[in-house]
């Protein structure tokens, strides 16, 4: 017999004990075909990456299966005809996952991880409130007011900052032209 690992997600707007039940048929259908089903995680009711037939969430079911090829292809022929079902995935693993899967482990499992304040100083980081000095590549304190006032010189020189334009001859002569025939038009009215 081979390993599988199946997930199934169920429609969101049917109960937690509605898909316990698909669970258990589908779990009947690899038993009558000469299999067992050796872990049956419910992962609750998650959000989907995008709908599937009109359905934004849905319940999120794991099964571990060891069982012959012929009781898995059944069990899938039955989610396909199930409503409730809108999508399934099995694979064919090595071996199965022994405890919980990744999913149900959570972030509760990170003690080895430590707490982040227990690191230490680390070298090169000025203190939280410090702003006086600026590190520079080399790693040598430089003062940040002269840091700002030679940013500063630099933006001074630069040729994108240039004063306003003049106005050229050809604009002005369009400007007056403009105002001509605003003064014609007002002229009509009156």
């Amino acid at each position: 017999m081979s390993f599988y690992e199946s997930v199934f997600i169920a429609r969101q707007d049917i109960s937690a004990s509605q898909v316990d039940a698909l669970a258990d048929q589908f779990a009947t259908i690899i038993k009558d075909g000469g299999g067992n089903v050796t872990k049956k995680e419910y992962w609750g009711l998650k959000t989907l990456a995008y709908r599937i037939k009109k359905n934004r969430k849905g319940h999120y079911t794991l099964f571990n299966i060891d069982a012959p090829s012929s009781a898995v292809l059944e069990m899938e022929r039955n989610m396909l005809l199930q409503e409730d079902v809108l999508r399934y995935l099995t694979i064919k693993v090595e071996e199965l996952e022994e405890g919980p899967s990744v999913l149900m482990r959570g972030r509760g499992d990170r003690g080895d991880r430590g707490d982040r304040f227990d690191r230490g100083g680390r070298p090169g980081r000025r203190a939280e409130g410090d702003r006086s000095a600026v590190r520079t590549d080399a790693g040598k304190p430089k003062d940040a007011k002269a840091e700002k006032t030679s940013r500063g010189a630099k933006a001074e020189h630069s040729p994108d900052t240039s004063e306003a334009k003049e106005p050229t001859k050809a604009s002005e002569a369009d400007d007056t032209a403009e105002a001509g025939k605003n003064s014609k038009t007002e002229g009509d009215k009156g």
